[in-house]
Parts: C-alpha cells; sequence; structure tokens
C-alpha cells in the first residue's frame, strides 16, 4: 500500500475574467490560466513544473499556496481539502507549506532583521517561546550555511545568494512538510546557482521535506527532480520519472523544449525541431490538442478531439495523438 501523498491536485482550474468598460465592466472572455490539471507529490520528493513562460506554472502555485481560489478542482494537502481549511487547521497547514520565491531582492522585508524574517513563521502560525524561537533560527541558520551571528543584520548586507539561503530558511524554520519552489536559483549567477541547488536537495534528505519546483531551467529540473510534469497552456502535456523524461521524451512539445536547451555536452547530437509560430492566447486557446498550431507532428483529429492523458511506460503518461 503507497502513502498518502503530500500534495494531491485533481481537476485543477484558473480562470480569470477579462472584462470591457470602465463603469459597467463586462465580461468577454476568459484567461484559463489553469485548465484541467491533476498531480501528486509523495513525501520526500521533488516534482518539477516546467514549461514556457505564460503556461500556467505560477498560477498553479498561488493555488496550491491559497493566494488564488481555484475556479474548479481541489488541492488536497496531507490529505485535507486546502481551500476548506480555516481557523487552528488553516494555521497548522500555513506552517506545513512554505515557499521560496525567485527574487531573494523583493521577497525580504528590507526592514526587518534575519532573525524576525526567519523566526516569522514561527511567531506568526505557532505559540513558541521566545528563547525556543533563537535556538531554532541559530540552528536553521547553520544549516544553510549562514553563521548564527549573522542573525543580527539586515538582507541589503548580504549578497544574493546568501539571501536566498534566508529564504530558504525562513521556509524550513516552522518544519514544513512542502516547499513551492519558484524558480529559486534563476535570479542568480550561475556559479552561485550550484550551491543552493546543492543546499535544497541536501536538506530534503535531512528532513524529508517534499517540494514543487516552478522552472523553465531544464537543467535545475534534471539535477533535483524526481518527476517532472511539462505544461503547455495550462495544460499538463507530459509526466514522468525525470531520468526517463530526459532519455524518452515523447510529446511533441517536450521534444522541442529538449531541443531549445544546449546539450550537457557538445558532441551530443540531438534531433533539431524548430516550433512555427507562437504561443497562442490563453483567452482563447486553440480547440483538440493546445499544441495543434505549432505541431510538426499535427493530424486532422488534433484539431477536434483534446488528447487524453495516456500511460506509454511505467511512470509515464502523454496527452497526444501519436500514441
Amino acid at each position: 500500500m503507497r502513502a498518502e501523498p503530500i500534495l494531491r491536485a485533481e481537476g485543477l482550474k484558473k480562470h480569470f475574467p477579462v472584462t470591457e468598460g470602465l463603469l459597467w465592466s463586462t465580461v468577454v472572455g476568459w484567461v484559463k490560466a489553469v485548465d484541467g490539471i491533476s498531480f501528486s507529490i509523495p513525501q520526500g520528493q521533488t516534482l518539477a513544473l516546467v514549461g514556457e513562460s505564460g503556461c500556467g506554472k505560477t498560477t498553479t502555485a498561488k493555488l496550491i499556496l491559497r493566494l488564488e481560489e481555484p475556479t474548479s478542482g481541489q488541492v488536497f494537502v496531507d490529505g485535507k481539502n486546502v481551500h476548506a481549511l480555516s481557523g487552528d487547521v488553516l494555521k497548522e497547514y500555513r506552517t506545513i507549506v512554505q515557499a521560496v520565491f525567485q527574487d531573494p531582492w523583493s521577497s525580504l522585508s528590507p526592514r526587518m532583521r534575519v532573525r524576525e524574517i526567519v523566526a516569522e513563521p514561527l511567531v506568526v502560525n505557532r505559540r513558541v517561546a521566545a528563547a525556543e524561537v533563537e535556538s531554532r533560527v541559530a540552528e536553521i541558520l547553520g544549516r544553510v550555511g549562514l553563521r548564527p551571528e549573522q542573525a543580527n543584520l539586515y538582507p541589503h548586507e548580504f549578497s544574493g545568494g546568501q539571501r536566498q539561503r534566508i529564504a530558504v530558511a525562513s521556509a524550513l524554520v516552522s518544519d514544513p512538510k512542502l516547499i513551492v519552489l519558484d524558480e529559486p536559483v534563476s535570479a542568480l549567477d550561475v556559479s552561485i546557482r550550484a550551491q543552493i541547488m546543492n543546499l535544497l536537495v541536501d536538506l530534503q534528505k535531512q528532513y524529508g521535506v517534499s517540494y514543487l519546483l516552478i522552472a523553465h531551467h531544464l537543467a535545475t529540473t534534471r539535477f533535483m527532480a524526481h518527476e517532472v510534469a511539462v505544461m503547455y497552456l495550462g495544460k499538463i502535456m507530459e509526466r514522468a520519472k525525470t531520468e526517463e523524461l530526459f532519455k524518452n521524451p515523447s510529446h511533441p512539445y517536450t521534444k522541442a523544449l529538449f531541443s531549445a536547451a544546449l546539450p550537457a555536452h557538445p558532441d551530443i547530437v540531438r534531433e533539431e525541431m524548430i516550433l512555427s509560430g507562437e504561443v497562442p492566447s490563453p483567452i482563447d486557446p486553440p480547440s483538440g490538442c493546445r499544441f495543434h498550431p505549432r505541431c510538426p507532428f499535427v493530424m486532422p483529429r488534433c484539431a477536434e478531439v483534446e488528447p487524453q492523458e495516456k500511460a506509454i511506460a511505467a511512470d509515464h503518461v502523454v496527452a497526444c495523438h501519436l500514441y
């Protein structure tokens, strides 16, 4: 019997209204940012959501963090429906689910000392004695590679990589079960990225925490994720274990993403795939398969029938009429 996943999303949709007019605004359409996706993350594992800008990755993260209400569908964390929580159960959810955002320059308050920033999830959501907060902050700063005496400093006194370590410390201090990592290394210098990625992987092994990793950088994904879901225009096109996906990308969109990324070694020869056209508008997405206007393997039925997810191997599903 498999353990209950820490995070489960079922049929998740988020449609934003598009309005016209100033005083009497009328809804003229809907932006289908997330349009019926399902996935789960086991305890202690990482699922990466990858895709181009505007495919719905960050909206998905906001739905899980309760920063947006879903149009339909449900999110379960630790078996509880996230958008139905209130009172003490909601406070508990706020301690077991944390986030690390893309830009450490804007995600940390410039007016708070590092001690206050890191302690905030404990102080706000749990009644913890001051002495215990102090020792927990010192311990967690040590775990992320900072010195306890740096707790007295302000964020502007740190480099970008150190700021992201502070953000990670703040996310870890309340002993969470799930951390949403929204592009956690993309704003950092390349030399610092590997350090933060190694830190996150080590902390996962140490604490058994699960990650939802939002990324468009495939190298980050391959290094950190156990499983990858590829998104396009609010839909999941393909989902598989990381190594399986990198060895055997099956959806034409996944192949195009991999073709556009730099190879790991200059001698690697890869299938060249150039996509035609731009990403269509999520206000009026194409009928059938969302990807069909740009797909080199398009068939007549692709424009009419939306493909369902099919299992093409163990733990490898793809939504494409080619299979």
